[in-house]
């Protein structure tokens, strides 16, 4: 099938992200992709500021049925898209989200786990981290901040997700400019991160990002497909567009296993401290 990350621009209209994601989707349909992964925030925009986020300039919380998701859904038709937007908590608060939608409705939700120094000034931390059945395969996502941690993505490909969603809205070093986003250490690890969950759990990446800036914060971009040996297949670098790549899932992750096979190989017993509560 064909897998499709985009890298592009959103802000605070939910109409004009709309219509940007609407034009999107089509262009992926126009790709032959099977699945379209979007940024972080596409519905509504990211924070302006990671320092201090002010509460006065969060992106507007949307319900989980709220119906501009069912619009996505609908644009979506037989395509699998994820995309992200900001999440209302039930008794307050917000969460940074994603949900995978499609012409059926709602195939799967994730609330972004762990929140970068600042980021929990504006947004609740999720739970855990859930694989689920989709038409493109099992499938799993992860939220900016989360594909630092390698037992994120790992969890997913223990539930059985071979195909995994990175949303972000990722940017550059704060308070740090350089001339070129090659020059960034956040730009670098952007791309370390996301070749490294892949070959890790032998699984296929997608990773879309924001472009552009927003407030104080200035956006990496460099959407990618990664394979499940780590090597990028398609990718955006800094500008928008579609990385677009046509992938065997079943074939390769197999292939990938059957030499050395990463899951199989793991002795759990031996990480117990990893869930412990720490001290």
């Amino acid at each position: 099938m064909r897998i499709a990350a985009a890298a592009a621009h959103f802000g605070r209209s939910l109409e004009f992200d709309l219509q940007r994601v609407t034009t999107i989707v089509q262009h992926a349909r126009d790709a032959g992709a099977s699945l379209l992964v979007l940024p972080d925030g596409a519905l509504g925009g990211y924070l302006p500021d990671l320092r201090q986020p002010d509460p006065a300039a969060l992106p507007p919380a949307l319900e989980p049925d709220d119906p501009v998701l069912l619009r996505v859904g609908a644009a979506a038709g037989a395509m699998v898209v994820c995309v992200g937007y900001c999440e209302a908590a039930e008794g307050g608060g917000r969460y940074d989200a994603a949900v995978a939608v499609s012409g059926d409705g709602v195939l799967g939700r994730h609330r972004k786990v762990h929140r970068p120094p600042g980021e929990a000034d504006a947004y609740l931390a999720g739970d855990g981290f859930t694989a689920f059945d989709s038409p493109v395969g099992r499938l799993g996502m992860l939220v900016d901040y989360d594909k630092v941690f390698p037992e994120s993505a790992r969890a997913l490909a223990v539930d059985g997700a071979e195909v995994i969603a990175s949303l972000c809205a990722w940017p550059t070093r704060v308070g740090a400019r350089v001339s070129r986003l090659s020059q960034d250490r956040q730009s670098r690890l952007f791309d370390l991160y996301d070749c490294a969950r892949a070959a890790e759990n032998q699984v296929v990446l997608a990773s879309a990002n924001q472009t552009g800036s927003y407030g104080g914060l200035r956006f990496v971009g460099q959407a990618k497909v990664v394979g499940p040996g780590g090597e990028v297949l398609a990718r955006t670098w800094a500008k928008a567009g579609l990385a677009v790549a046509e992938v065997d899932v079943a074939g390769e992750v197999g292939a990938a296993r059957r030499g050395v096979d990463h899951l199989a190989g793991r002795r759990p017993g031996a990480y117990a401290s990893l869930v412990g509560v720490p001290r």
